[in-house]
């Protein structure tokens, strides 16, 4: 594996609160980045049994250790992992001057578990995958066949860690959990709901695909989202002439556990696999982009019953892109995006692909090479 320092875009800024929780999925490097930006604090890691086993029996311990040692800032990684410690930093906050950084993959325990979430005191960072403003080599092939999960990226052969990953998944986040009730049937969907990974949602038929009913797939999707493992992309509303498409999207967070769960088949260029892999980076890249640089921007897509499609909108039409894994691009790739200018009032209208040189169309359409986008992307050139 390549050993190189990756420095990373999010910055947790502190100035003006006293408290903060770091959300992102498992090995995506919360607490890389926690030590790197705060390597005075005391850090507290709930991963150590010891530490757990005793500050679950007594959490006080907490409010009695940060009294005595006034640190200016604790660090709780895992806080999910004891729940009632949120009373103990809920106290601290009201009566210390110290600050807390309280880091967690997961939602779904503290919210079954009714725990205080701090009425609204703490800030909210959620760290996401390796983006190319990140990146020191622009690589569209390994992004998509290695993820961008940094250990992952970083690795020459990431196929047994990206098995892992699964497998751990299961069994810490679901089967430790006790998520669900039957555990087989969860892996089942794994698999059924790779192969409709980044298209609309449609529950009968992931559900005919793992043998369980379409209400258990909708609270399997879920937990996917509490535990951070995807999210959905939702479709554009603001109905005009045309009858659109309510259903959403649903994307895993990473690009790399998308070929993970579709079997391990390695993508190559001109593949139709590349062709959904490329869409999903880009729709990740966007939307780190619009969390690390506090864009309120939503982001959806855009389709008619028709089945004219624009991949990603961002904003009120502020931005509005198709993306393309070809080499070379022209009008008949833009039909969606023909259908979308004719109906709104579009702000930039883009085609992002594996062409070499930025272009305009006749119709307006920009053309623009994914890594010249990306880099204009983190440049603040279009949002």
């Amino acid at each position: 594996m390549i050993r190189r320092k990756i420095h990373r875009s999010l910055c947790i800024d502190l100035e003006g609160n006293n408290a903060a929780f770091l959300w992102g999925p498992r090995k995506v490097g919360k607490t890389t980045l926690l030590h790197d930006q705060f390597p005075d604090a005391l850090h507290l890691d709930l991963l150590q049994s010891d530490l757990r086993t005793d500050l679950m029996l007594r959490p006080h311990h907490l409010r009695e250790r940060v009294r005595a040692e006034q640190p200016r800032l604790v660090i709780l990684d895992e806080v999910q992992k004891v729940p009632a410690l949120l009373d103990e930093v809920h106290w601290c906050l009201e009566n210390t001057a110290t600050k807390f950084v309280l880091c967690r993959s997961s939602a779904r325990k503290l919210r079954r578990g009714a725990a205080n979430l701090l009425g609204g005191r703490a800030w909210r960072f959620e760290l996401h995958p390796l983006t190319t403003d990140e990146l020191v080599e622009h690589d569209l092939l390994r992004i998509v066949n290695h993820g961008l999960l940094p250990k992952h990226y970083l690795e020459a052969r990431p196929e047994r860690s990206l098995k892992g990953y699964l497998a751990d998944y299961v069994q810490e986040e679901i089967q430790a959990e006790a998520l669900v009730r039957n555990v087989p049937a969860f892996a089942r969907f794994l698999e059924a709901m790779g192969t409709s990974h980044g298209e609309l949602l449609n529950y009968a038929n992931v559900a005919r695909d793992c043998g369980v009913s379409a209400k258990t797939v909708k609270e399997y999707y879920q937990i996917l989202e509490d535990t951070l493992l995807g999210f959905r992309l939702p479709a554009w509303r603001n109905r005009r002439k045309r009858r659109l498409i309510e259903t959403s999207k649903f994307y895993l967070f990473d690009v790399g556990l998308a070929r993970a769960i579709c079997g391990m088949r390695v993508i190559q260029d001109g593949s139709f696999e590349l062709g959904r892999a490329f869409e999903h980076f880009v729709v990740h890249e966007i939307r780190a982009y619009l969390a690390y640089r506090d864009r309120n921007q939503p982001m959806a897509f855009w389709r008619t019953s028709a089945g004219l499609e624009v991949d990603v909108i961002v904003g009120d039409m502020e931005l509005a892109l198709e993306c393309k894994a070809s080499h070379k691009v022209d009008e008949r790739d833009c039909k969606g995006l023909n259908a979308l200018i004719a109906e709104h009032s579009v702000g930039r209208v883009l085609i992002v692909c594996q062409e070499r040189h930025r272009r305009t169309l006749d119709n307006g359409v920009e053309v623009w090479p994914w890594a010249d986008f990306c880099q204009a992307l983190w440049a603040g050139q279009f949002l």
